[in-house]
C-alpha cells in the first residue's frame, strides 16, 4: 500500500517556487518536462491558452485518467451549492465523518498534512466544511473528496459535468471507495486472476461496486483496516478506471475559472477561496491577479490544470496529462513539474520555446 499514490499537494509547492526570483532555477528542471512531452506523444497530453488563443494543442483530445485533477469538478458543485444557500460552508464536520475515509498509506500523506495544517481552525467539534473543501484541493485529501462527493451528492457532481459542458469526461464516482472493489468482489482470488476479474467488469458494475464499499466505509469503521490485495498489477487496473478527461475539456473548464465571468460573483467567490489558495502568498500577489491550480498523481498517472492572470493582463490556462509512466519517469517529471509551470507563466522566451517545440 504504500506505493500507492493519488494526488499532489502541487498548490503548496507551486507558491513556494513563485515567491523566488527566476535566476534560482533558471533553464533545468523544467526542460525535463518539455523535452518529455516532445518525445513521448502517445504518453502524454497538453493544451495551452494564452489570451484566449490555442497556442500548444499537442493529443488534447485523448482520453486519460486524471487522479485528482477530477477534484476541480467537486470543488465547482461545492461552489454553486454554497452559493445556492444548498449546503452552509461554516458547517462543522466532525473529524469521525472524515476519518472513514482515510485510508492510511494511500495518499503519500495528503490527509495528515491538511489535518496538521489546521491548528486553531480544528475545535472539538470539528472543521467548517470550507476547511474540508479548501484541504480537498491544497493537500489533495482523499478522504475528504470521498465525504465531499457523499455530503453534495455524486450524481450532482455528475450533473455538473453537463451544465458545464465536458462531454469528454467518464463518470466521476468514489474513488477512495474503488480501492476496495477487488476486496469487496473477489476475495477468494488475489494476482492475476484478481487482476483479470477486475478488468472484466464493465463501467457500471464497477462503479456499482465502488457505491456498495462507500456505504460500508460510511458505517462500518472497521472495514478500511485490510484493503486487501494492492499489488501494482491491481494499482494499475484501479488507476485506469480512474474518472477521465481530455487536457481540452480541462483548459474550456479552467478558461470559465479564470475569466471571473462565467459563474456568479458569489459562485466565483467561494471557487477562489477554495483553487486560489497560493494567492495567500504576497510574493505571488505582486504579480499575479489571480491564480489556481491542481495535480493528481498514481503510480503511473500524472495530471496537472492551471490557470492565471498576470498583473499585466495576461490570462494563461494549461493543462497537461502524462499516463503509463515508469517509476522513474514519474518521479523526474514530479520534480521538474513547478518550475515548468512557473517559467511558462514568467519567462516569455521559454513560452515561446514551448510553443515552438510542441508545435513540430
Amino acid at each position: 500500500m504504500k506505493y500507492i499514490i493519488l494526488g499532489i499537494a502541487a498548490v503548496v509547492g507551486f507558491a513556494t517556487l513563485l515567491s523566488f526570483t527566476k535566476k534560482h532555477f533558471r533553464k533545468s528542471k523544467e526542460n525535463v518536462v518539455l523535452d518529455f512531452l516532445k518525445n513521448n506523444p502517445e504518453l502524454s497530453s497538453i493544451k495551452l491558452k494564452r489570451n484566449g488563443e490555442v497556442v500548444v494543442d499537442r493529443n488534447s483530445n485523448s482520453m486519460m485518467p486524471l487522479a485528482s485533477t477530477v477534484k476541480m469538478i467537486i470543488a465547482v458543485e461545492y461552489a454553486e451549492q454554497a452559493a445556492q444557500g444548498l449546503i452552509d460552508p461554516d458547517e462543522i464536520v466532525t473529524i469521525d465523518q472524515l476519518d472513514n475515509y482515510y485510508v492510511k498509506y494511500t495518499d503519500g500523506g495528503a490527509h495528515m498534512a491538511w489535518f496538521k495544517s489546521l491548528k486553531n481552525l480544528l475545535t472539538e467539534d470539528g472543521v467548517p466544511l470550507k476547511e474540508v473543501a479548501k484541504g480537498m484541493i491544497t493537500f489533495s485529501s482523499n478522504a475528504n473528496a470521498e465525504y465531499l462527493l457523499d455530503k453534495l451528492g455524486v450524481s450532482n457532481v455528475n450533473k455538473r459535468l453537463e451544465t458545464l459542458g465536458m462531454k469528454d469526461h467518464s463518470e466521476i464516482y468514489y474513488f477512495v471507495s474503488s480501492l476496495f472493489i477487488g476486496k469487496e468482489g473477489f476475495s477468494d482470488i488475489r494476482g492475476t486472476k484478481r487482476e483479470e476479474a477486475l478488468k472484466a467488469l464493465s463501467d457500471e458494475e464497477y462503479i456499482e461496486f465502488a457505491n456498495i464499499v462507500h456505504e460500508k466505509l460510511k458505517t462500518d469503521v472497521a472495514y478500511k483496516n485490510d484493503v486487501g490485495d494492492l499489488g501494482m498489477n491491481i494499482q494499475k487496473v484501479w488507476s485506469d478506471r480512474l474518472p477521465a478527461s481530455t487536457t481540452s475539456a480541462y483548459v474550456d473548464l479552467l478558461e470559465k475559472l479564470n475569466s471571473r465571468t462565467y459563474f456568479s460573483p458569489e459562485v466565483h467567490g467561494y471557487l477562489s477561496e477554495v483553487l486560489e489558495s497560493l494567492m495567500d502568498n504576497p510574493a505571488n500577489q505582486k504579480w499575479l491577479e489571480h491564480s489556481g491550480m491542481k495535480g493528481g498523481s498514481t503510480a503511473f498517472v500524472l495530471t496537472k490544470a492551471i490557470y492565471a492572470t498576470d498583473k499585466n493582463g495576461n490570462s494563461t490556462e494549461l493543462a497537461y496529462f502524462f499516463n503509463n509512466l515508469g517509476i522513474q519517469d514519474n518521479s523526474s517529471l514530479q520534480r521538474a513539474m513547478n518550475n515548468f509551470e512557473l517559467e511558462i507563466l514568467t519567462n516569455e522566451e521559454f513560452f515561446q520555446e514551448v510553443v515552438a517545440a510542441l508545435s513540430e
